[in-house]
């Protein structure tokens, strides 16, 4: 769902299945909604990746490649006309080193790349092949596949190098485009990195890079926990002296700890937002860490990533109307526009016939519902959105009272 700065619903689409990471994208040149849709089985998914425009339909379906499915994690569109995207695949693998059977069953995290245009798969990156399953701090199970890696981002980075966040090994990894080749890690058993004070991450997910040394990182802290709250990180990459130090650390009042999922969103002018994970919370933070706006989903429910973007939707469907009889006089309508991001005012037509309507009152737009109280009696009603220069910008079906349209 898009929300406005208000918390006011703008825009929702009902699935049929579990839909992940909502994000707003550039695609041929324009902003586009994307998300992941499909099924969760254990700790990953399989489904698909969905590209929408303005108009809220979607242009295109994004599949993985080599007979995997796209897991739910990841969704990045590249300027080149590709898709990072993750996979999980079960494997046999040899798990005597962390007190498993020589032929036990693994999960191995796969960073794809897909064409847009053709679907062909580009690159694919096999986690088992570069990163052993005893850098892990996953406690093995008994019956189900071991998850030891647990791929949950991919960015790229200034040259084109990749940059993979595995939660299970408390690591990041930049990853040479052309051999697959781990350059180096940071974080988790085998850092290449020295830490500094407050610089280590536990379970972490969605690590963004920000420039040549500036890494964004959502530190959940647990699970089992590590920490005693989760954390947005900003931390400083010195190549050279292979040292890594905090910048900034974002902290909620309320102290979360996220069992996972969560993200970090820096924005141009220096702001933080945060999606707190599995905490039904998203926050946004000054560039010097004050709290100043703070959202609450509810009870229950949470988001995998939260974002903020400014975003202008157009819905190719019209506006939708229903109307109903004021027993104190006249009539009280209710407009609607899914999607709708610039409707500014709200006016009301009515008429005896469909074909001639003239308008009746008007009220500002108030929320993703808007209820308008009018003196007539119709029996037929439209509902006609204006922007703030007063263009029209939609025009809903007559509806009789009663009725919805």
């Amino acid at each position: 769902m898009v929300l406005d700065r208000q918390g006011r619903l703008v825009w929702f689409r009902p699935v049929h299945n579990q839909p992940f990471d909502l994000n707003v994208q550039a695609y041929k040149g324009h902003p586009v909604l994307t998300w992941w849709q499909g099924d969760v089985v254990f700790t990953y998914g399989e489904g698909t990746g969905y590209i929408a425009g303005a108009d809220y339909k979607v242009e295109q379906e994004v599949q993985a490649g080599g007979g995997l499915r796209a897991d739910l994690h990841e969704l990045q569109l590249t300027a080149a006309g590709s898709a990072l995207l993750t996979a999980y695949q079960t494997v046999e693998a040899d798990l005597s080193g962390v007190g498993g059977p020589r032929k036990g069953k693994v999960i191995a995290g796969h960073a794809q790349e897909v064409d847009l245009a053709t679907g062909k798969l580009l690159w694919d990156w096999d986690s088992l092949a570069h990163v052993a399953v005893e850098d892990s701090y996953q406690v093995l199970g008994e019956d189900e596949a071991y998850d030891y890696f647990h791929v949950n981002s991919i960015a790229e980075l200034p040259g084109g190098d990749l940059l993979i966040s595995a939660r299970n090994t408390w690591a990041v990894y930049r990853v040479e485009r052309q051999s697959g080749k781990v350059a180096w890690t940071l974080g988790g058993k085998r850092s290449d990195f020295s830490l500094g004070p407050g610089a280590r991450f536990y379970w972490q997910h969605d690590v963004r890079p920000h420039g040549p040394n500036m890494l964004s990182v959502f530190d959940d802290g647990a699970s089992p926990a590590r920490e005693r709250q989760s954390r947005a990180l900003l931390l400083d990459v010195d190549e050279a002296a292979m040292r890594a130090t905090l910048r900034r650390a974002y902290l909620h009042p309320a102290a979360f700890l996220a069992a996972n999922q969560g993200n970090v969103q820096v924005l141009e002018d220096g702001r933080v937002f945060v999606g707190w994970g599995n905490q039904p919370y998203f926050s946004e933070f000054s560039a010097a860490g004050q709290l100043v706006l703070d959202g609450e989903l509810p009870f229950g429910w949470h988001s995998y990533r939260a974002y903020t973007y400014d975003w202008s939707g157009a819905p190719s469907e019209p506006p939708r109307v229903v109307a109903l009889a004021n027993p104190a006089g006249g009539s009280e309508v209710f407009v609607s526009w899914n999607g709708a991001t610039d409707v500014d005012r709200w006016v009301v037509l009515a008429g005896k016939e469909p074909a001639s309507l003239e308008a009746v009152g008007s009220q500002p737009w108030s929320g993703f519902e808007t209820a308008v109280a009018v003196n007539a009696a119709g029996p037929w009603f439209a509902a006609v959105a204006l922007d703030r220069s007063g263009r029209q910008l939609g025009r809903s079906r007559p509806v009789e009272v009663g009725k919805s349209a």
